[in-house]
């Protein structure tokens, strides 16, 4: 089969934003204009740029990146939201000749982008009810609650995310059926080949604690005290930023800057963990080692498919 998109996925520090210019780099080389469209919900935001592990424009290498920066720290942004937004810049680019290259690793916002998702109904009344019961008896019980309704739904979603066991609860009152019955099989929205990196874990591991490290020693602690100092108030979906809550946190002595950069590692990891346990169940996905030949092995999966 031919595609009009190209995907680039994979775990935090896998490589995807790399890969997605050297694919976008060979088609221009081959006289096809080729531009990156973001999928990662935290670099959508302006101001989240260190903790996020933004591009600067230089290290983009001239090919031109798309849903960078592009709202403001107080709005909040789901899957249905970003779905419009990516779709649009999508078509646009297709429209003008332009092959997109959509790259991120945020799990529902790859699927919104696309697959022919019917979103499962929502309630604004049983939303509250669970946000308000969550506030009085913690999302752990909550998510017993979850499991009690819905193991399987239960075992895929952390207890510590507590919008995704609220949305799940929701989806179950409104439907009666599971959470995971209710959602649609994936089919794509426009025909597309997708190319996850595959990182062995030990090395993965390594790439994130250089990589929170490197955070730090480029000023991350000072972004998030310019946050705080401008006043700005983070939307939900902001706040869910890993490694800005930590830094927040040393700056109120809650933490020291071992601790902070610790939690951190940690949290990615435990992220970067649920990404490929995501990415894997989506047996479309044409996977290429991390090695020095990804290029090459990416550029073969998509000569295959054209």
């Amino acid at each position: 089969m031919s595609f009009d998109v190209i995907a680039v996925l994979g775990p935090t520090a896998s490589g995807k934003s790399e890969l997605a210019i050297d694919i976008a780099t060979r088609f221009i080389e081959s006289g096809q204009p080729a531009e990156v469209v973001n999928a990662d919900a935290m670099q959508l935001y302006r101001g989240l740029d260190i903790g996020t592990a933004k591009l600067a424009p230089e290290k983009q290498r001239g090919v031109k990146h798309h849903l960078i920066g592009e709202i403001s720290l107080s709005q909040e942004m789901t899957a249905v939201e970003y779905q419009g937004l990516a779709r649009s810049k999508l078509t646009e680019l297709l429209k003008s000749g332009i092959q997109p290259i959509l790259v991120g690793g945020s799990m529902f916002y790859v699927a919104a982008a696309l697959d022919q998702l019917e979103f499962a109904p929502t309630d604004i009344e049983i939303r509250s009810r669970f946000e308000k019961l969550r506030e009085e008896i913690g999302v752990f019980e909550l998510h017993k609650i979850l499991e009690q309704k819905d193991p399987v739904a239960a075992s895929r979603i952390p207890a510590q995310n507590a919008r995704r066991v609220i949305r799940a609860l929701e989806v179950i009152e409104i439907t009666g059926v599971s959470y995971l019955s209710a959602l649609p099989q994936p089919e794509y929205w426009r025909p597309t080949i997708q190319i996850g990196i595959s990182v062995d874990r030990d090395i993965l591991k390594a790439r994130i604690q250089k990589r929170v490290l490197h955070m730090w020693e480029q000023g991350l602690v000072g972004e998030a005290s310019g946050i705080l100092q401008q006043g700005w108030e983070l939307s939900r979906t902001a706040r869910m930023a890993i490694g800005y809550f930590q830094a927040f946190s040393q700056l109120e002595g809650k933490l020291t800057e071992q601790e902070a950069q610790l939690e951190t590692i940690s949290l990615t990891n435990r992220y970067a963990r649920r990404q490929m346990s995501w990415f894997r169940r989506d047996k479309r996905i044409n996977w290429v080692n991390s090695s020095d030949t990804v290029i090459e092995d990416a550029m073969n999966q998509i000569r295959l498919t054209q």
